[in-house]
Parts: C-alpha cells; structure tokens; sequence
C-alpha cells in the first residue's frame, strides 16, 4: 500500500492506496483554528500540523489493520505559501503566516520598486502577491528583526512535516514555484530574486521533482507514527498540484476546480505559457517537465463556511444546499462578492472586500445561500475565462473539494461554466494524488501520467442546461461590474 498525507487548512488528511489505486482507508485530524489577530492576518502553529498528522496517519492504520511495514511509500501535499521559520536547531521560531493572510502588500510593492515588474517576471515568471511566500518573510524581516535574525531555513508547510518526518529540509518543484524565490521556467531556486533581496540562500532547502525520493522515515518518526523506518518519502506536491493529479490533470484538455477553503481553476501545461497581468499563477506541476495555470478565488469554501458560522449556527453544508436549491437562479438579483480574504483571480487586490449587493426585503435566507454558492461560482467562471483566454482547450471540467461533494452546486457549475462538470469515482484530492506520486516514486508505475490512466475513473457528468446557462451569464456580466464599481471604496474601509 502507499500513504497519502495532506496538510490542509482545517486538518491533515491521511489515506492508505492500494497499487491499483483503490483507497483503502482514510483519517482526518482537525486543526486548531487559524488565528487571526486583525483582519486579514492568518496565522497556525507547525507544531500542531505535525501533531495532527501523527494521529492521521495512526489512525489511517488502525482503520486500516496495516502496519507501518505494510507502507511502500509516502508522499506530501499541503496548503501552499505559509511560512515555516526554523532556528539553528530546527526548532520552530514563530507561528507560520499561512496562504490567506494578506498583510505584506507594503512589501510586495517594495518588491516591484527595488526590482521592477518587468525582472520579477524574469526571475519567477509570476508577480509577487501578498499570498505567497517572500513577502511574508520580508514581512517579518521589517517587523520581527529578532525572528527573521534567527531564522536558518525556510519551509513551506508540507516541506515542515517531511522534515518532522525525515530529519531533511526538502521541498520539490510545485510547492516552491509559490514562493517567490522560485525560477519555473528553469525548475530551480531563483538565485538572483534572493540576491537582488539581500536574502540568504543557505535558508532554502533542496528542491526535487514531485515524485522523486527525498527522504526516508527516520526512526524517531517512526516510533510516533507506526510507519516503518526507512519507508521513502516522495517529493510530493503543493496541495493544488497533487489534487490535479488526484483528479487527472495531467494531459491537455482536461481542466479542474476544485472547490476548498479556497477554490482553484487548474489546467496542465507542456510548455510554460502566462498572463502578462499576472491574474493567474504559472507554476511547476508535479508531472516531471510539465507545467501549471492556476485561478483562484481566495474564499470560496471559506465564504459558506462563514454564512454558516455567523448566521447559520449548527446547520449542516448539505441542508444549505437544499435549501438553496428552493431559491431561483440567479437568486433574484442577489449577487455575493467571495472576497473575505481579498481576492487573487483576476483583481490581484488585497484590500479587496467581500459582501452582498442587491439586497432587497423580498429576499430569504435561501437566496442568501444560492447567492454565495453563485458568486464563488462566477468566481471560478472568471479563472476559466483566462485560461481559456491564453489558448488552453478546454473539453470538460472536473471537479473536487468539498464543495464539490454537492451536486447542486455542481450543477450549478456546470451552468456557470457552459462545460460539463464531471466527478470522478475517487474524490479524495490532494492527499490521493500524494499517494500516486507515492506510487510512481517506489517504481510502482513509470509516469504520473500512467499512474493516473489506471487509477482515475469518472463516474457522473452534470450539463449545463439551456434556461440556467442564460440566467448565469447575464448575472456573471454583471457580478463582473461589481468590483470596479466598488474598488476605488475599498481603501475608505
């Protein structure tokens, strides 16, 4: 068997594959919540991910009946772009500034100053965003000197846990393209973004391909987890890289959205292509050789999950779908702005600021619903159009998350989009895709590609629907008018 760990946001998810692909067991430990001192700061503990995935990972093997020697191979996901800061000792300095905190915009735009847009550009073929890695390091270097002074490397989420795991600081190709300090078009750690910084190399860890082995289970490891010491551990992906895997995408033609915490339009690239504005990422992907755009919409599952924690107490996502479903498309002129954290695709906007718009006292709690689940959806819809826009074919849309669990809002989708929505037998994600790169790592298959032939099966379509796929794309011209309307208020908030 192979052993998938994802490091998510809400919790690490740990599942047992079999080398057909079949999963075999699965367990989530949750996460504290993530801290959030002032608006727009997110912050969690490392520590608390490695002890959450030492219960996943023994509870994924008492569910199973395995053992640790069972295990052939283990490989990493994780939520992309916080910052883990370790000291001479490996000890973790402060709590990591995690994806969706949004802080660092003085230091992203002393960033483009001291370089300019254009060498940004050369060095990582992506602008510098307030999401990724590097302004938030900057950040702490201007305003917790003492930290960033001691600080000996520098590790993306998933990258702590292998090194808790294996005793190496590693990272691989997908997860450090979000950085900031990664060169994608070359696959390597871009030299000359950390030097034009000031920023010390030394702190970066060795880079691998996704399914490379990188390390082994150490036997303190060991004894915590009840894997088997010396068990490889893969290079593993950035949790957007490893779900497209997990969902297939790894061939043209095929694109997914995946609908999380936040949501992302993913789509496979053979040759390294990008958006001069920058409103979408181009990254590595985690097929060797190959590449990666990316949308995203900041809060997407985050946006329902709010509804329900402040208005909805105790209510279940399955009962809000329903209700939701009793509303009319297009909510009767109800339009949710998904930007509770800022918004990445296409506004690049930080200070961006999230609500409804059109609120009338006709309007029902039901309304309320269907308009926050139309609004990520058009969200989404705008991500497509880009990619779509830098000539990638697409042919059907498949989707995962946890939003993608539900078929209304999968409908929903499909009639946002125009396109088939497509769910595939497995939806695990991110932790299942870790577990085919697992696969190929131990020599199990040759190629990502090959792995998912084999392993990924689609079971159901949804099509968009004539009336439906008309109401949504008048209500998407005019949720598009929104944010330019709004944005010259934003910084009056």
């Amino acid at each position: 068997m192979f052993l998938g760990i994802d490091i998510g946001t809400g919790g690490t998810r740990a599942l047992l594959v079999d080398a057909r692909g079949t999963v075999r067991a699965g367990c989530t430990a949750p996460h504290e919540e993530m801290r959030m001192e002032r608006p727009m700061w997110a912050e969690q503990r490392p520590e608390n991910w490695w002890d959450a995935c030492v219960e996943a990972v023994r509870g994924v093997l008492a569910s199973a009946g395995a053992s640790g020697g069972d295990v052939k191979a283990i490989g990493l996901s994780g939520q992309m772009h916080g910052l883990v800061m370790l000291d001479g000792e490996g000890a973790v300095i402060r709590p990591s500034l995690i994806w969706c905190d949004q802080r660092s915009q003085p230091q992203v735009d002393a960033i483009n100053q001291k370089l300019g847009k254009e060498k940004v550009l050369e060095f990582i073929a992506n602008p510098v965003l307030t999401g990724f890695t590097l302004p938030k390091l900057l950040w702490v270097r201007d305003h917790e000197p003492g930290a960033f002074e001691r600080m000996r490397k520098m590790l993306l989420p998933k990258d702590y846990i292998r090194y808790r795991l294996t005793g190496e600081f590693a990272s691989e190709v997908s997860d450090a393209s979000g950085t900031a300090v990664f060169d994608v078009v070359n696959r390597r750690w871009s030299h000359g973004m950390m030097d034009s910084l000031g920023l010390d190399r030394a702190t970066l860890p060795a880079v691998y391909e996704s399914s490379e082995v990188s390390g082994r289970i150490s036997a303190q490891a060991a004894a915590l987890t009840g894997l088997a010491a010396g068990t490889p551990v893969v290079g593993g992906g950035g949790d957007q890289a490893a779900s497209a895997v997990g969902n297939g995408i790894v061939a043209p033609g095929i694109v997914s959205c995946t609908l999380g915490t936040s949501g992302v339009v993913f789509a496979h690239m053979e040759q390294v292509a990008y958006d001069a504005p920058g409103r979408v990422h181009t990254f590595c992907h985690a097929v060797t050789g190959k590449w990666h755009v990316m949308g995203v919409t900041q809060g997407a599952g985050l946006s329902l999950q709010w509804l329900r924690n402040q208005l909805m107490p105790g209510v279940g996502y399955d009962a809000m779908t329903e209700e939701a479903a009793r509303a009319p498309a297009g909510s009767q002129g109800l339009y949710w702005l998904p930007y509770l954290m800022g918004e990445r695709t296409p506004h690049l906007d930080a200070g961006a600021r999230g609500g409804w718009i059109g609120l009338t006292a006709k309007h029902t709690r039901a309304d309320l619903i269907r308009s926050v689940i139309e609004g990520v959806s058009y969200s989404q819809k705008d991500c497509l159009d880009i990619i779509e826009e830098l000539g990638i074919r697409v042919a059907s849309v498949r989707a995962s998350g946890g939003g993608a669990r539900s078929p209304f809002w999968r409908q929903v989708l499909a009639d946002v989009f125009g396109k088939s929505v497509v769910t595939l037998e497995t939806q695990e994600g991110s932790a299942y895709g870790a577990a085919l790169l697992a696969m190929v790592g131990a020599g199990a298959y040759a190629s990502v590609p090959e792995v998912c032939q084999a392993a990924i099966r689609e079971v159901d379509s949804a099509g968009a629907r004539p009336e439906e796929a008309r109401i949504y794309a008048r209500g998407h011209g005019v949720y598009r008018s929104l944010y330019p309307a709004l944005r010259p208020i934003y910084p009056a908030m």
